[in-house]
């Protein structure tokens, strides 16, 4: 098996052949719109969250309008996507401190949207990427932990542990869409339950294909 700085090169030309213009599923069409549709996307599918938010994103249309919701209300309106208290909670505390401190609009570093109720690096790469086009890091959701663990990425568990080791060997002029192409790989092919090894297009550069003895 060659080297990770050489193998990941090799995965990432690979996957963006079949994966070309890979962005986040989740739909949206202001910062606002995928910062709240991040949050809502925690332990929930992104289909889910794109069923709720276009009635959602009529009636709440600005950072301004999920700064002044009613809790109880915003909590039954988000209800099918999970731990909905917690997520109104964050919401319309993240949303109270975007108008007050930053002008009613999402701001645009790393340092500024961690400083926000229920926003962590993940949700804070996904803005940055999609909406600003800023690559200060690379977002670790469930499939890309999975992916760096059977691609050899990373030994680490910890999301925060396993963006530094990608940081350290993907190029960053990949680190806007890395993200969105494994996610989009761990869809087709490699999830979480049964990996489809046998139909995988980087299955030579995959130590835990060596290790199923299906290389």
């Amino acid at each position: 098996m060659e080297p990770v700085e050489k193998r990941i090169r090799q995965i990432i030309r690979i996957l963006r052949k079949i994966y070309p213009k890979s962005h986040t599923s989740l739909h949206y069409k202001t910062p606002v719109q995928l910062l709240i549709s991040t949050i809502l996307s925690a332990q929930c599918t992104d289909e889910r969250v794109n069923q709720i938010t276009p009635s959602l994103f009529g009636k709440y249309k600005k950072a301004f309008d999920f700064a002044n919701a009613d809790g109880s209300v915003l909590e039954q309106e988000i209800r099918s996507t999970g731990f909905y208290r917690n997520k109104a909670r964050n919401i319309i505390s993240a949303c109270r401190k975007i108008v007050a401190e930053f002008g009613g609009e999402v701001p645009d570093s790393m340092e500024k949207l961690i400083t926000l109720p229920g926003v962590a690096r993940k949700t804070a790469n996904i803005v940055l990427s999609s909406c600003f086009r800023k690559a200060e890091g690379i977002a670790v959701d469930t499939h890309v932990r999975r992916l760096a663990e059977r691609l050899g990425l990373s030994k680490n568990e910890g999301p925060d542990k396993i963006e530094q080791d990608l940081m350290k060997i993907v190029p960053k002029k990949d680190w806007l869409d890395f993200n969105y192409i494994l996610v989009n790989h761990g869809r087709s092919i490699c999830k979480a339950r049964k990996p489809r090894c046998r139909e995988c297009v980087i299955m030579e550069l995959c130590p835990s294909a060596e290790k199923q003895n299906v290389v």
